[in-house]
């Protein structure tokens, strides 16, 4: 028996990374799978792009664990396609459960290399995507008398990332959102969490990426050293946060709404 048995799932962003490990950690705890994510180019980003051949290796892998899993290209910013897909899966699968929205997006640079069109993107994304994303899961919840939604904010959702102006408000948004919703929602039985991760080894390492934080870096040297973990580890892995995030969708979890869980190492306090 599963944390999770006879759960159904939606989860953003779910192609790699954080997303898949959500998917993956949440099937093995017994819970069908609703996935969406991009799965191609992303503007502004300086690392590689998610592929339909990574969501295609979510599906493998959560069908590996005897779990049914609806698969769907989409994106967070798209309100009306992600309701429908949302829809689309719970008439599938029967009902829905949980909603993770982790989709998001991250782009370093110094507060004057900020353009209206990487503001935006990173608005876009990591706040409305994720509005988008609870009103489309949250009605099917309020219909199945409850459950889980957990909100993926960061460590610069609690304190702030070093160059990254609109990465960090995106980011305290989010933590607005979970106060918020989980005030109105908890009428209906709905917990409203939001998690917050230091660094994590996922693809979002990738392509340009480290140029463009030391890029970044150079503008302001004495800044580089916030966010220093405590614990004698520099990144997590994607299923460290899982794991939290499962905790925070079971019934062990069940008296716990509105709060905001570091899995950081302690970077938020250096």
């Amino acid at each position: 028996m599963g944390s999770l048995d006879g759960k159904v799932a939606f989860i953003t962003g779910a192609a790699r990374g954080q997303g898949r490990a959500h998917a993956v950690k949440l099937a093995s705890e017994g819970a069908d799978i609703i996935a969406i994510d991009l799965a191609g180019p992303i503007d502004h980003v300086p690392y590689d792009s998610p592929t339909p051949a990574e969501l295609d290796e979510t599906v493998r892998l959560v069908e590996a664990l005897d779990r049914r899993i609806e698969a769907t290209v989409a994106d967070v910013r798209d309100h009306d396609r992600l309701k429908a897909v949302v829809d689309e899966g719970v008439a599938t699968l029967g009902r829905l459960d949980i909603v993770v929205a982790n989709a998001g997006i991250c782009i370093p640079e110094a507060w004057d290399a900020i353009t209206p069109a990487t503001f935006a993107a990173t608005i876009d994304t990591n706040v409305t995507g994720v509005w988008n994303t609870v009103m489309a899961g949250a009605p099917h919840l309020v219909a199945g008398g409850g459950g889980s939604i957990v909100l993926t904010s960061s460590y610069a959702g609690k304190k702030m990332q070093p160059f990254m102006v609109h990465y960090t408000a995106s980011k305290h948004a989010v933590v607005g959102l979970t106060r918020a919703f989980a005030a109105e929602l908890g009428k209906h039985s709905i917990r409203v969490n939001s998690v917050h991760p230091g660094a994590v080894n996922t693809p979002m390492g990738s392509g340009d990426m480290q140029q463009a934080l030391a890029t970044a870096g150079e503008t302001n040297p004495p800044l580089n050293g916030m966010g220093t973990p405590f614990l004698p580890v520099w990144a997590m892995e994607a299923e460290d946060i899982a794991d939290a995030v499962a905790f925070l969708a079971s019934d062990a979890a069940r008296f716990i709404t509105a709060e905001h869980l570091s899995i950081d190492a302690g970077m938020q306090h250096f």
